[in-house]
């Protein structure tokens, strides 16, 4: 299923220089410091039940596609009245996989069933029993298990994404087990931090309850942030992550901050005041991250359960995340004016609009200290958005101001074959400016690794 040369330029003396950067990378160790692999996994490491459990009901990339074309989510095993039968699932999938063809998702599973269960063919309805079967024989081995899985993909640490409300109970287990794989938690605060999520007010009792802090005043919940983010610290974790519908900060004086939050604490917020307190709550974690050396990631621009339907009837993350436009100049404004030029400080940023690639995040990262480039994320993590994205910011931004690579899924076998395809996409690109004679081949090999794993180890401080 898998060409050798695939994803490398079509021109073949670029295409042989691409070929020999890839050949001295492809096996260097995964970084994966951005991700929403489940926690309960690395801690009591049972195995996975089948296939359609490990790679369709997981899945937003899978399941979206299929109810584009009006399959249920209840035939994909999702919601009150599910299927139960993952035999049933599976066979649906594969009668599906056509619709697949030229997404990332078809690159991603095709390698997971050659590379990692061994199969020759690619999925179809006539053959989807006998490779379901396979793959359930194969999960049956300890060898499949999530711990052993992590060591066959060569990965050398792993971040989870997780609340600020976590007890981190799965990363405890995982730590004390005497297994050697590192997992880190991230410190995820949208749930205490965005009046619009559901439960907000709840969860700032709850926040003060764990912390012993008066989240009741401003000051005793800032204070308690910062305790949430020593436990999660003590638990390995080196960033923080902020899923925000728009990347707008503020720098209001203290009495400006204690009123908003007062408002907002009260359930009084007036029109406007939940994405100011959204925009100030950037900057005061901003300032905690310079102080306390976490790692700053700001994921903007998704209109997130865009279907209220969909939302009540089957949660959060289940494909109906929209892309948005969003500018980021003006924006990050008050955040970089009060700590973007403090060296102790880094911000990584993410976009799903890519009009800002070279118009406002190229040029903000090749100036700001304290800014990363995160890579293509989310619908852009495919050939050619990695692709757009190198020949939209390097020009500008270079190499050593992004992040290098994250593979930011949940869908475990994907991570080896997400890695791979940056791996194939970046030599590419590499080879191009070689032949073009923008760059030298020996440097060609020295920014390779950089860009597969090193920017990303020393951007999370890893």
């Amino acid at each position: 299923m898998l060409h050798p040369d695939r994803l490398f330029p079509a021109d073949p003396a670029t295409r042989a220089v691409a070929r020999s950067l890839h050949d001295a990378i492809a096996r260097l160790p995964i970084v994966s410091p951005h991700g929403h692999t489940d926690p309960q996994w690395w801690g009591d490491n049972t195995p996975f039940a089948n296939a359609a459990e490990l790679l369709v009901i997981p899945d937003h990339y899978v399941t979206r596609m299929l109810v584009s074309q009006g399959v249920p989510f209840e035939a994909l095993g999702i919601g009150a009245n599910a299927e139960t039968d993952p035999r049933a699932i599976w066979r649906r999938f594969a009668a599906h996989y056509h619709l697949f063809r030229g997404t990332p998702s078809r690159l991603w599973v095709d390698h997971a069933l050659s590379e990692v269960f061994g199969l020759r063919e690619r999925l179809t309805a006539a053959n989807a029993d006998a490779q379901y079967d396979a793959i359930a024989e194969k999960l049956a081995d300890p060898g499949y298990r999530p711990r052993a899985l992590y060591e066959r993909f060569g990965i050398e640490v792993i971040a989870t994404t997780d609340g600020a409300l976590d007890d981190l109970r799965w990363h405890a287990m995982a730590r004390d087990s005497g297994w050697t794989g590192r997992v880190v938690p991230t410190y995820r605060p949208d749930s205490i931090v965005d009046p619009d999520f559901l439960g907000f007010r709840d969860n700032l009792d709850r926040l003060g309850e764990m912390t012993g802090c008066d989240t009741g005043g401003w000051h005793g919940y800032l204070e308690a942030h910062q305790k949430r983010r020593a436990f999660f610290r003590s638990m390995g974790a080196t960033a923080t992550d902020h899923g925000h519908p728009t990347p707008r900060t503020a720098d209001l004086g203290e009495a400006e901050a204690t009123a908003l939050y007062g408002r907002v604490r009260a359930g009084r917020a007036g029109a406007g005041d939940a994405e100011l307190f959204r925009a100030q709550m950037l900057t005061e974690l901003a300032r905690m991250s310079a102080e306390d050396g976490m790692v700053m990631q700001l994921h903007a621009g998704s209109s997130r359960s865009h279907n209220d339907a969909v939302f009540r009837a089957y949660g959060r993350d289940r494909g109906f995340d929209i892309p948005l436009p969003v500018s980021f100049t003006e924006a990050l404004r008050p955040l970089l004016n009060a700590v973007g030029m403090d060296p102790r400080l880094t911000l990584i940023l993410f976009t799903l609009d890519e009009s800002t690639y070279a118009r406002e995040l190229a040029p903000l990262a090749g100036v700001y200290p304290s800014l990363r480039l995160g890579p293509p994320w989310w619908f852009h993590d495919s050939f050619e958005g990695i692709r757009r994205y190198r020949q939209a910011v390097t020009e500008t931004a270079g190499f050593m101001n992004t992040a290098g690579f994250n593979d930011d899924t949940r869908a475990l076998c994907s991570i080896p074959a997400r890695h791979d395809v940056s791996r194939r996409v970046d030599c590419g690109f590499l080879a191009e400016l070689v032949t073009s004679h923008r760059l030298d081949e020996d440097e060609a090999h020295e920014v390779a690794p950089l860009l597969a794993a090193d920017l990303a180890r020393d951007a999370y401080r890893l």
